[in-house]
């Protein structure tokens, strides 16, 4: 075979590989820097002072959720997809996502 020919081929099978490496880097590089969300939980503690704590995490970072229980309200989710309050006067709960698509009960806490 002469070198134009070898040439033909070559190019052949290397065009498209090189049309794919940008678009191969562009996904390996997204999916290996963001992980998977955690499945969304949230569990109620009883302080020192003998009032309740609720935290959740694995929600959507940036949104806001609503809990229910013996008090209700709303709470922002920070960017780690987490919530934390203190001075509750119940122990059971449920928290919802403001899109409705995720609705956890929320679980005590024993030390």
């Amino acid at each position: 075979m002469n070198r134009t020919r070898r040439l033909a081929a070559l190019t052949l099978l290397v065009a498209p590989a090189l049309a794919l490496g940008p678009a191969v880097a562009a996904h390996a590089s997204t999916t290996a820097t963001t992980a998977a969300p955690a499945a969304a939980k949230c569990n109620v503690e009883v302080d020192s002072a003998g009032k309740y704590h609720l935290w959740g995490e694995g929600f959507p970072a940036g949104t806001t959720v609503t809990y229910s229980g013996s008090t209700s309200g709303s709470v922002p989710i920070d960017k780690s997809g987490r919530f934390d309050l203190g001075g509750l006067s119940g122990a059971k709960y449920v928290v919802k996502t403001a899109d409705g698509k995720t609705t956890v009960t929320c679980a005590m806490v024993q030390h």
